[in-house]
């Protein structure tokens, strides 16, 4: 998510920022009134304040795939994220490669779940391939890959699109620990313990419960992604999971795109089997960790109101924005409404320093703590 609507090139922000204001700050007053107005006044200083809050601050979206030609797409690598983020201001997209990807559809009551047992191998080999998919974007199409915070710095500093490699699901391990370790060496540095198919980690929130918690091996995971290096998420994962992973974590923890149970920014939604309980977010905010809200709102006002009732359960200092974008609809179809999303943060009674801590200030405070 190329930053602040650079180009490709290394320009010095100084020179870049004022000349994005104009446009984006257009692009925001939409027809909210004729040039001069009260009401584009007001938008155009909203744009100004959103754009100097992401000037200021590297932005995360802490879940994602990247679009509808993203990494859990058939399409070949492009440009369509980095163009995006350059267009909307975003700094960094956890970008994540779904290894239960081949096995999922939707059951009886149209939830995603894991359809057929896969072929041993299969969930790895997907994988792998997903991982040179990868490979491809960060060289050919205008991303770079971040390894370690530095890394993020250096590509917000020259204005240029991150993207940290994510996994959603560690069901390629098949109990072989050791594939963690080749997965760093890929460059992965986010990794999610479950997801819609059963493994050997532990529970999941929308599946049978078989091993009440965490499992033991789920333990031993958690513990190597803290040597290794990498951000331990456990969103999919029960309560119990959460709970359990608490008492083994040593690092912060991150549950990177759920919502608040019974959520009333949310409207009806099929999603209520992911939502999570004030005392399930409380317990990762405990670590120092922090929780993702997805972009599941009719409406990017009502995307605020979800993130302040977040706010309202753990504190400002343990909210991240997780999109999970991908080809469901949502108040951030694609990147290019980033800066809109800030802005409406602003709108909404964010301060400046509390949007810059929601928009990627905490998932950076984690990212450092894991990873280094």
């Amino acid at each position: 998510m190329d930053c602040c609507g650079y180009g490709h090139a290394p320009t010095p922000r100084s020179l870049m920022w004022p000349a994005m204001l104009a446009p984006i700050g257009a692009m925001l007053a939409g027809s909210v009134g004729p040039l001069g107005s009260t009401a584009a006044a007001r938008t155009a200083e909203t744009a100004s304040a959103a754009l100097d809050v992401l000037r200021k601050s590297i932005s995360v979206d802490v879940h994602t795939h990247g679009g509808k030609t993203g990494i859990t797409s058939k399409a070949p690598p492009n440009e369509d994220l980095a163009n995006a983020m350059r267009a909307g201001s975003l700094a960094v997209a956890c970008l994540a490669d779904v290894p239960d990807g081949p096995i999922l559809g939707r059951n009886a009551q149209g939830v995603l779940a894991a359809v057929r047992v896969p072929e041993p191998g299969e969930l790895y080999r997907h994988h792998l391939e997903r991982l040179t998919w990868m490979d491809e974007m960060v060289a050919s199409h205008g991303l770079r890959r971040a390894l370690t915070a530095a890394d993020l710095e250096a590509a917000h500093q020259a204005g240029q699109p991150a993207v940290i490699a994510d996994v959603e699901g560690l069901d390629f391990l098949e109990t072989k620990i050791e594939r963690l370790e080749e997965a760093h060496q890929r460059g992965i540095r986010h990794v999610q313990l479950v997801h819609y198919t059963p493994n050997d980690i532990g529970d999941f929130q929308t599946g049978a419960v078989t091993h009440q918690g965490l499992a033991a091996f789920g333990a031993e995971v958690i513990r190597a992604c803290h040597r290794l290096g990498f951000v331990c998420d456990v969103a999919h994962a029960t309560e119990a999971v959460v709970r359990q992973a608490v008492r083994v974590a040593t690092k912060p923890l991150l549950l990177s795109h759920t919502a608040l149970s019974e959520s009333r920014a949310m409207c009806p939604t099929a999603l209520t089997g992911r939502q999570v309980s004030a005392d399930h977010a409380r317990a990762i905010a405990e670590t120092g960790g922090s929780i993702g809200v997805w972009h599941f709102f009719p409406s990017l006002e009502k995307y605020v109101d979800g993130l302040k009732e977040m706010t309202e359960i753990v504190g400002v200092d343990h909210v991240s924005i997780g999109t999970d974008q991908h080809v469901t609809p949502g108040s951030v179809p694609d990147y290019t409404r980033w800066v809109h999303l800030v802005a409406a943060m602003l709108r909404g009674g964010f301060t400046p320093e509390e949007t810059g801590k929601i928009a990627g200030g905490n998932y950076m405070r984690i990212f450092r703590a894991a990873v280094g």
